[in-house]
């Protein structure tokens, strides 16, 4: 039976993230089991390397192996990390977050190595916390030190839009969105196209990248927006989150619709968030954490801020 089309993205996808953890050919002097036919004989696979440039022979090798060989292919993994922890131990070892992405795409797939998901192994590579540091948490450790002044101008932005006509302000509510990100360290990147896409921007939250959706309209967003954008970040990388920015909120009947409909990837913000955010009484990140982690736990694209910190909201 053919590889799901969905497989055969991830499988192109962990390609390129293995791609600089082996070589296609055994360097001269250098051991043969230190290469990508050294990792798929070891992974006892009746298809053997398939030669020619590394790229797409490494995207075949993966790709049959899912389709053909599929109990073997945890195995192969296993055995290319392995041979990469020794063949770039004197040149750029292997790092937590190569790993780190690799689960992450191998979660996509529906399969998980214990081996390359144990704490002891990822504390152990270059980027993890040093010795007797503790492990940071799920909220971030601390925040920036913000300017109120900076939060009130930002304040005044936002009211400032209502008077705007739809498309300009469309624009301007990505921009003052961006500036927002920009002032809590998100590493914000203003609006994109991509695949003949028109993404409304992007950030970092910890490690994983947000894309955005940001929408100013009269009326409230419902399920043909959330489904339409949760498409979008499920069609890219593995890690991918979104986030949905929808100032007038979004309908009961679509986000209940949403919630039976699929698995969500996304967080919501409506503009009684954005509020209690630039009036200082919450911190951007930790409810960017706090919705992402209701929406893993319950699988609610949009908990409301007066339901994840009532003590820190008033009115």
């Amino acid at each position: 039976m053919p590889l799901p089309l969905r497989e055969s993205q991830l499988g192109t996808e962990l390609a390129d993230i293995l791609y600089s953890f082996l070589p296609g050919t055994p360097h001269p002097g250098a051991s043969a089991d230190l290469s990508f036919p050294g990792a798929a004989r070891a992974a006892r696979l009746s298809t053997p390397w398939p030669g020619g440039s590394k790229r797409p022979a490494l995207t075949r090798l993966l790709c049959d192996t899912l389709e053909r060989e599929r109990h073997r292919f945890c195995g192969l993994i296993t055995e290319i990390v392995r041979r990469a922890l020794v063949y770039r131990a004197n040149k750029a070892p292997l790092t937590r977050e190569e790993i780190e992405r690799v689960n992450g795409v191998l979660l996509g797939l529906h399969f998980k190595i214990p081996e390359l998901l144990a704490s002891t192994f990822l504390d152990s590579l270059p980027g993890a916390p040093s010795a007797g540091t503790p492990a940071p948490t799920v909220a971030p450790a601390s925040s920036p030190r913000l300017d109120k002044a900076a939060l009130a101008t930002l304040m005044r932005e936002i009211t400032s839009l209502e008077a705007m006509a739809p498309v300009p302000r469309g624009t301007a509510f990505e921009r003052f969105l961006r500036d927002l990100f920009d002032m809590y360290a998100l590493a914000p990147r203003s609006a994109f196209a991509l695949r003949g896409e028109q993404i409304d921007g992007s950030f970092s939250l910890g490690s994983e990248v947000y894309l955005l959706e940001a929408k100013w309209k009269a009326e409230r967003s419902g399920k043909r927006d959330l489904a339409a954008f949760n498409d979008e970040v499920g069609a890219r990388a593995a890690w991918t989150r979104g986030l949905f920015v929808s100032y007038a909120g979004f309908t009961v009947e679509g986000l209940d619709a949403f919630a039976r409909g699929r698995p969500t990837r996304i967080i919501c913000m409506d503009g009684f968030d954005l509020y209690h955010v630039l009036s200082g009484s919450l911190d951007l990140r930790e409810v960017l954490h706090a919705k992402a982690r209701r929406a893993s736990e319950e699988s609610r694209a949009f908990v409301p801020v007066a339901e994840l910190f009532p003590r820190d909201i008033r009115g």
